[in-house]
């Protein structure tokens, strides 16, 4: 990467006019390069395509694809480049730029489940949901969409998951005849006024409870065997969604993981079933 920019500066400085035009453009949009073709540069510095192909040429490239190629190859690892985009962000943020802000938000939200990843209580959330006889997974209607989602994940480390969305009102898959060695994962939410009563009640038949909730849930260890706290919620955001899903996502992960080589067994055979019936004519 530093020989291409090297070489962009020297034609900036000694490069005919068009040349020093082109190699300014490059080195100013080099992660946008990918997205652009020699036609759209020679577009935006009005300029002949065949131009812009002698210049890719003078560098060493066949064409834009080969920078392209250079680039993803030499591309800097995130790991490098962190401590410079916290600055830039922290910097951007200070000055009240609203994106820079909701992003920090993010990266703070993330360090807190990296955090609790590393807790007893996230190995035993892990551990109980790979071991218990059956899963099921409830949230607020409104956020049936994000549970039904873990729910999908869950599947590709384990059998016997299901997803509740109380629609008949009773919760007869859970209460009906209670499983043995079951499980209730709660997705607790602002609106989800029913969250307590349904832990409390899968407490009572016998249920193991996971409690997704806010930190200052009074009644989680009273009524759930587990808790893994969301991060704090900001004022603008009713339900918290992004930490829901984060959450969410690397618990999923993280189960998956931990199922080893039975949940790799596992996927291929849900990818197996999936190609055979996504092709099934239909009759």
């Amino acid at each position: 990467m530093e020989d291409l920019s090297q070489k962009l500066r020297q034609y900036i400085k000694i490069g005919t006019p068009a040349e020093r035009r082109i190699a300014k453009y490059f080195s100013e949009h080099l992660n946008e390069l990918p997205f652009e073709t020699a036609s759209s540069v020679a577009d935006r510095l009005e300029l002949s395509p065949m131009t812009v192909g002698r210049f890719l040429r003078s560098l060493g490239y066949h064409g834009l694809d080969g920078i392209k190629v250079h680039l993803k190859e030499n591309a800097p690892g995130i790991t490098s480049q962190l401590p410079n985009i916290l600055e830039q962000l922290q910097k951007d943020a200070s000055e009240g730029r609203p994106l820079a802000t909701q992003i920090a938000e993010q990266i703070e939200m993330l360090q807190h489940i990296y955090n609790l990843a590393g807790q007893p209580q996230w190995r035993d959330a892990v551990s109980t949901i790979l071991s218990s006889g059956h899963v099921f997974v409830t949230s607020h209607p409104s956020l049936a969409g994000i549970g039904r989602y873990f729910r999908d994940r869950l599947t590709f480390a384990r059998d016997q998951v299901l997803f509740l969305d109380g629609a008949n009102g009773s919760y007869i898959e859970l209460f009906g005849e209670p499983a043995e060695d079951g499980l209730l994962v709660v997705i607790d939410s602002p609106n989800f006024v029913t969250s307590r009563l349904l832990a409390r009640s899968a407490r009572r038949a016998g249920y193991k409870v996971l409690l997704l909730t806010g930190q200052f849930t009074e009644w989680a260890h009273e009524f759930a065997n587990i808790t893994l706290s969301l991060p704090p919620q900001r004022a603008n955001s009713r339900e918290n969604l992004s930490a829901i899903m984060a959450l969410l996502e690397y618990l999923a992960t993280s189960v998956a993981h931990a199922a080893g080589e039975a949940a790799e067994t596992r996927t291929r055979r849900i990818e197996e079933l999936q190609g055979m019936f996504a092709q099934a004519p239909l009759r």
